[in-house]
């Protein structure tokens, strides 16, 4: 747990600095995330890089936060479009946008072109497929394994 905690502590406290304004705040928040990983670290499965799943916890720790004193919760914290938020959030960090942009000069059509419509140009699944002139479901499942195949590559380089 102490080499997770060195490895992402500055990757999770620039993330809750980025989604609460406030480094007091983040830092807090980081302490309980990685408290609260380290009391669900058997439950990871290994669906997405440790990063994720630790942004993850740290999102949740945010909305507890927020409900704890009061805050307006956004309403749809659960829907699919969360994890594009998340990931625009992450593109925030000026490291992670790099590496990022770099794995998608190197990706395959329609993926970047999917990924990037997607999360840069925020378009729905729907505006997507009708560019493609395929269906709405075809852009999501598109844009799903666009996202895979970045988080694959991300954590293939970070194992190394």
């Amino acid at each position: 747990m102490e080499e997770l905690y060195k490895t992402y502590f500055t990757d999770v406290y620039k993330y809750l600095t980025a989604i609460s304004g406030d480094r007091q705040i983040a830092e807090e928040l980081t302490q309980d995330t990685f408290f609260k990983a380290l009391q669900k670290i058997g439950g990871f499965r290994g669906e997405c890089s440790i990063r994720v799943w630790l942004c993850q916890i740290a999102k949740n720790a945010w909305f507890d936060y927020l409900r704890k004193h009061k805050r307006i919760v956004p309403e749809d914290e659960n829907r699919e479009s969360e994890s594009v938020r998340d990931m625009a959030l992450d593109f925030e960090q000026r490291e992670t946008a790099l590496r990022i942009h770099r794995i998608l000069h190197e990706m395959q059509e329609p993926y970047k072109e999917v990924f990037s419509l997607r999360v840069f140009g925020e378009l729905s699944f729907r505006e997507i497929g009708t560019l493609f002139g395929k269906t709405e479901s075809w852009a999501r499942t598109t844009f799903l394994r666009a996202k895979r195949k970045i988080w694959e590559v991300m954590e293939n380089e970070d194992h190394m």
